[in-house]
């Protein structure tokens, strides 16, 4: 083939690419795997705009898309604690979108510069392998305080709060109960430290991992653990910390960067959409919805119940990094 041949070639084929590119979003997606899925695929099927996912913890996704803020692989992030969100909005990777769909959305679940929304809630919870629990001479776990028993050495489920947005909610809980002292907070998860099993790079893996009696007791959304009862494992049960606990928010951004910027704004719009918000309990999912015309699911938690802490998503994003490095070089390093 002739040099000129060749290279008319390689431009087809390079705009070939660019299409297929432009044609398709790719979602950075902090939930679980078969909500990710489902939601995605719903999304092309309503707009017809191809859609793929990666799945990953709020830390790991922020990095990734710090990591790639000059060639950005993902055009959305959804789902993750908010807190992320606000890191990621102090170091310019969101781009601000005001969706027609947000008059819909609760006031104050959303941050008030259209850069990132709510899109779900959840509560940390504690959730309880009842046997593991009986065969240590303990009944489920109904405090803080209680997670510190010496009988829970090495029972534990918990993630590292550099990769886990679950982690960091209980770590920021802790700031929130004494009056925002970090060294109070870091203090209790010193106390802890010899009761986790291991830092899990996933807050939703310690359910699964109290569920199958590796662990007596996981630190988790109560969503999660309800999900992991719904697969099979009858012994475990949801409580709550009575000193208070901690919340997410989870978040919805469209990123700085996107390859294809008008479809992640569809993607938005439609996440906010109460046609989205309803199909949580399809993937197992047992979040609150953030849109006001979609009624919470029965196995949700629910807030008029439980002792929650005032937690300030914008304070504890901006404290996030800071906070995050202390655990790490005074606690226990980020799981390899």
């Amino acid at each position: 083939m002739r040099p000129l041949a060749i290279a008319l070639v390689a431009v087809l084929m390079a705009a070939g690419c660019a299409t297929s590119r432009r044609d398709k979003i790719t979602v950075a997606c902090g939930a679980s795997e078969q909500w990710c899925a489902m939601m995605v695929k719903r999304f092309s099927d309503a707009t017809g705009v191809e859609a793929d996912f990666v799945r990953l913890s709020s830390g790991e996704a922020l990095e990734r898309i710090k990591a790639a803020r000059a060639r950005q692989e993902f055009d959305v992030w959804h789902g993750g604690p908010a807190d992320a969100y606000v890191a990621a909005k102090s170091q310019g990777l969101l781009e601000p979108y005001k969706s027609e769909k947000s008059i819909e959305i609760r006031q104050g679940w959303a941050d008030p510069e259209n850069a990132w929304s709510g899109i779900y809630a959840g509560v940390l919870a504690f959730c309880n392998n009842t046997k593991e629990l009986a065969e240590r001479g303990l009944k489920p776990i109904q405090s803080w305080q209680d997670l510190l028993d010496e009988r829970l050495r090495g029972s534990v489920a918990i993630a590292h709060p550099a990769t886990s947005g679950t982690a960091y909610t209980a770590l920021w809980t802790h700031v929130e109960l004494n009056g925002g002292d970090q060294d109070a907070a870091l203090g209790y998860m010193r106390k802890l430290h010899p009761n986790v099993l291991r830092y899990n790079s996933s807050g939703s893996a310690a359910a699964l991992q109290a569920a199958k009696g590796e662990a007596a007791v996981g630190v988790v959304f109560s969503h999660d653990c309800v999900a992991a009862q719904e697969q099979g494992y009858p012994n475990l049960q949801v409580t709550f910390p009575a000193e208070g606990t901690g919340y997410e928010l989870g978040g919805l951004a469209v990123l700085a960067g996107a390859h294809n910027p008008d479809s992640a704004r569809k993607y938005v719009d439609w996440a906010l959409s109460g046609a989205s918000q309803r199909l949580g309990p399809l993937a197992k999912f047992y979040a609150l919805p953030t849109n006001t015309k979609v009624p919470a699911h029965s196995k949700a938690a629910d807030p008029a119940t439980v002792k929650l802490v005032s937690y300030d998503v914008g304070v504890a994003g901006r404290a996030k990094q800071a906070l995050v490095d202390r655990f790490s070089a005074e606690i226990a390093g980020p799981p390899a």
